[in-house]
């Protein structure tokens, strides 16, 4: 067994979404045998396989990584994986150097679930098995703590911040750094100072995915987000009615502008089951997101019925990802979306496609 044999397995393994095999579209970057040509025969022996994969934990690339394992279960050999997508920044250049992926979440206008959903997606993220930050960088309205009912306070040695974790996610809002009751206001330049700092000073170390919760609209804070990090895409929130279609499309082209990939378009409040009547009401209408994502050829993520305990959850700090049922199943599908559409990204990356 040797590189030449192993390539030759590997070539039966297939991207689901790029639509060729993996040594085709160089996503093996490297491949090490430890022992000689016998090892295969039951006298011991490694192959290891770093492979270019960019979403830890998303389903797809998870069935890279076990389609591999198959392909050389019958060799003889162990088999090692690991996996890694070079960044041409050196360290000392990088943001935030031990962050794989940063995945914004904006929605056009407020009042569409785009919190909810930021909290939700990483919440899923964490209980897959990745190592999840949430950033809330919605300035001028910060709720993410109450939402995962976040009662520690960052830690700081006047230098950095530690944050605190809930659910396995790591932390940090506005809302650590002001007064219950007080106002916030602020003017552009001091947005973009209090961003900067939070996302330098923050000790957030090695995370698959940082979540960014931005507020809603196209201003200050997501300029400076944009001109700031590398962001892996985008999520728009929205609800299916026109007037939240118009103002996520704003937000759409506002990530255009700036070249940053949009990941896929989610859809909250898609709906209402009535658990007195059983019957099902579409109070803010139906398909909008769908058919914004068709419209502009970007991949739907799902959509999010309009249940109560989704309220409840968010007011209580328990995410309905969590949960069993349909909504925790409606989230969990979405979850799976954003990370599966972050490796695309990533892997596309590699083969020089956008």
């Amino acid at each position: 067994m040797n590189e030449a044999d192993v390539r030759e397995r590997l070539a039966d393994v297939q991207d689901p979404d790029l639509g060729d095999d993996i040594v085709s579209l160089g996503l093996v970057n490297d491949i090490d045998i430890d022992g000689d040509e016998d090892a295969g025969n039951g006298t011991g022996g490694t192959i290891r396989v770093s492979l270019a994969l960019g979403a830890p934990f998303s389903p797809h690339e998870s069935a890279i990584a076990a389609d591999v394992r198959a392909a050389l279960a019958d060799t003889g050999f162990d088999v090692e994986l690991s996996a890694s997508i070079s960044n041409d920044l050196d360290a000392d250049e990088q943001v935030l150097p031990g962050v794989k992926n940063v995945i914004a979440v904006a929605s056009g206008k407020g009042g569409v679930g785009k919190s909810t959903m930021a909290v939700n997606i990483a919440a899923g993220l964490s209980e897959l098995g990745a190592r999840v930050g949430l950033f809330d960088a919605d300035v001028y309205g910060p709720n993410v703590p109450r939402m995962v009912s976040a009662e520690e306070r960052p830690q700081t040695d006047g230098e950095s911040i530690v944050p605190p974790e809930r659910f396995g996610v790591k932390l940090m809002s506005m809302d650590f750094l002001t007064g219950e009751d007080d106002p916030v206001i602020w003017r552009g330049p001091m947005v973009h100072k209090i961003i900067t700092q939070l996302v330098e000073d923050v000790e957030w170390g090695d995370l698959d995915y940082l979540i960014m919760d931005l507020p809603p609209g196209t201003g200050d804070t997501q300029l400076t987000i944009l001109q700031t990090l590398p962001l892996t895409g985008a999520v728009i929130v929205t609800t299916p009615q026109e007037v939240a279609l118009d103002d996520a499309v704003k937000g759409l082209r506002m990530f255009g502008k700036h070249d940053t990939n949009v990941l896929g378009v989610a859809e909250n409040m898609a709906g209402f089951r009535c658990p007195d009547c059983g019957g099902f009401h579409e109070i803010f209408g139906s398909g909008g997101g769908k058919a914004m994502a068709q419209e502009h050829e970007l991949p739907f993520l799902g959509g999010v019925p309009l249940d109560p305990a989704v309220r409840t959850g968010g007011d209580d700090g328990e995410p309905a990802v969590l949960e069993e049922g349909d909504t925790g199943d409606a989230f969990r599908v979405i979850v799976e979306n954003v990370a599966n559409n972050a490796g695309v990204v990533r892997r596309r990356g590699v083969t020089g496609e956008r």
